[in-house]
C-alpha cells in the first residue's frame, strides 16, 4: 500500500512535506475565501478584503498549526491511542484555551496592523477596528478556525492509523497462514517422530550419554518450535530458555573449542514476546561465524530485560572469506526484519553491524507484559470455544 500510494502513506520527508504542504495551502486559500465573505468585512471592497483576509488567513496558519500538530503528534499517539480519554480532554480544552490566547494576540498585534495598512482610513472607523470588539473577533477567528483544522487534522491522522493497522494486520494474517502451511508440510507424523527420538535415546543413554543429550535436547528444541511457535505470543523466560538449550546442542559440536558467554536475566516477569523471532540471529552467528573458523571460535551473547524493553546484543567472530551478504541478506534474517516490522512497528530498533573480524547484533523491543491470569482465562475460553 505505501509503495503505491506513497504521497499518502510514505513516511519519507519529501513526500510529508508534499503531503502537509498542500494540506496547508489548501486550507489557507479556503480561510481567505472564506474571510472575505464574511459580514464584518462586507463594508470593504472585495479587492481589499480579499488582500487582507489572505494575510490574515496566512497569519492564523499559526496558531491553526499549532493546534493541529499538538492534537496529532501529542495527544493522539499519548492518551487517545492508549485509551486515555479523560486526560485526551484535559488536554484539548488546554490547548483550545493556548490557541485563543495565541489567536487573540496575533490579532490585536499582526492582524491589527495588516488591517490598517490594507484598509487604511475605512477601517479605522470601524466598529471591529475597537480594541475589545478587534480581541474577541481575532480570538475568535483563530479558535474557530483552529478547533475545525485541528479536528480535521486529527480525524484524517486517526483514519491513517487505522487503516495502516489493518492493512498490517491482514499481512500478518496472510504471513501467519504461510508459515502455518509450512509448518503442516513439516509436521509429518509429529508424534511419530518424537516417539522415535525418545527411542534412539533410550538406546543411547547405555551407548554414548553425550549422544543421548543431543536426542533429548534436539527433541524439546523441536517440540517447542512445533508447539509455541504457533501462538501470537510466549513468555520471554520461554524464549531465552529455548535459545540457551539451542547454544548448548550447538556447543557440543565444538567442545573446549568454542568459546561462549551468556548473560541472561533470571527473571523476565510477565514479558511476551513472538515466537522463533531471535532464534535466526544464534542460528546466523554457527551458520556464518563459528562453523567456518578453524581457530577460535567464540560468541557473546547479552540479554537485558528493563521494564518493558528487552535488549539483545549478540556478536561473533567473522571467518575469514566471509562476503558482506552472506549474514545479513539470509531468507531467515530477512523473514525476522518483516516480522519486527509487522509486530512492533516504531517499537523496535535492529541494527546489523560488520566490521572486519566481527558481526554485531543491537535489538531492541517494547514487549507486552501480559498477566498470567489473563492469558490462562484466553487459554480457558479457548478450550470451551
Amino acid at each position: 500500500m505505501i509503495d503505491r500510494y506513497p504521497f499518502i502513506f510514505s513516511n519519507e520527508f519529501k513526500y510529508r512535506f508534499k503531503r502537509h504542504f498542500a494540506f496547508w495551502f489548501c486550507w489557507w486559500i479556503f480561510q481567505a475565501i472564506l474571510y472575505s465573505m464574511v459580514a464584518v468585512n462586507s463594508a470593504y471592497y472585495f479587492s481589499l478584503r480579499i488582500q487582507s483576509s489572505t494575510l490574515e488567513a496566512l497569519i492564523y496558519l499559526i496558531p491553526h498549526m499549532f493546534m493541529a500538530y499538538t492534537l496529532m503528534y501529542f495527544v493522539l499517539p499519548v492518551y487517545v491511542l492508549k485509551q486515555k480519554y479523560w486526560m485526551a480532554a484535559t488536554w484539548v480544552i488546554i490547548l483550545s484555551l493556548a490557541t485563543a490566547g495565541l489567536s487573540a494576540t496575533l490579532g490585536i498585534t499582526i492582524i491589527q496592523t495588516i488591517r490598517i495598512c490594507v484598509l487604511g482610513s475605512l477601517y479605522n472607523g470601524a466598529p471591529e477596528s475597537q480594541p475589545v470588539n478587534a480581541v474577541f473577533l481575532s480570538l475568535m477567528a483563530g479558535l474557530r478556525g483552529a478547533i475545525t483544522i485541528g479536528g480535521v487534522a486529527a480525524a484524517i491522522k486517526l483514519m491513517k492509523y487505522w487503516y495502516i493497522k489493518e492493512q498490517r494486520n491482514l499481512q500478518l494474517q496472510k504471513e501467519n497462514l504461510a508459515s502455518q502451511l509450512q509448518l503442516l508440510k513439516a509436521q509429518i507424523h509429529p508424534h511419530f517422530l518424537f516417539n522415535t527420538l525418545n527411542n534412539i535415546y533410550s538406546y543411547t543413554q547405555k551407548v554414548s550419554p553425550t549422544a543421548s543429550t543431543l536426542v533429548i535436547g534436539l527433541s524439546d528444541l523441536m517440540r517447542y518450535i512445533l508447539h509455541e511457535g504457533s501462538r501470537q505470543s510466549v513468555l520471554l523466560s520461554k524464549e531465552l530458555k529455548m535459545i540457551n538449550d539451542y547454544i548448548s546442542l550447538e556447543q557440543v559440536r565444538y567442545g573446549n573449542s568454542l568459546d561462549i558467554n551468556k548473560e541472561m536475566p533470571a527473571d523476565t516477569g510477565d514479558l511476551h514476546i513472538a515466537p522463533l523471532l531471535l532464534l535466526p540471529f544464534v542460528e546466523n552467528c554457527f551458520k556464518h561465524g563459528t562453523s567456518g573458523m578453524l581457530e577460535q571460535p567464540w560468541i557473546r551473547l547479552l540479554v537485558e530485560a528493563e521494564g518493558n524493553k528487552m535488549k539483545m546484543t549478540l556478536m561473533n567472530a567473522k571467518f575469514p572469506g566471509a562476503t558482506k551478504k552472506e549474514p545479513v541478506s539470509g531468507i531467515g534474517i530477512s523473514n525476522v526484519k518483516k516480522r519486527l516490522a509487522l509486530l512492533y512497528p516504531d517499537k523496535h530498533q535492529l541494527t546489523i553491524t560488520e566490521e572486519e573480524d566481527i558481526y554485531i547484533v543491537n535489538l531492541s523491543i517494547e514487549l507486552e507484559s501480559i498477566p498470567k491470569a489473563v492469558i490462562l482465562k484466553e487459554v480457558t475460553e479457548m478450550s470451551y470455544a
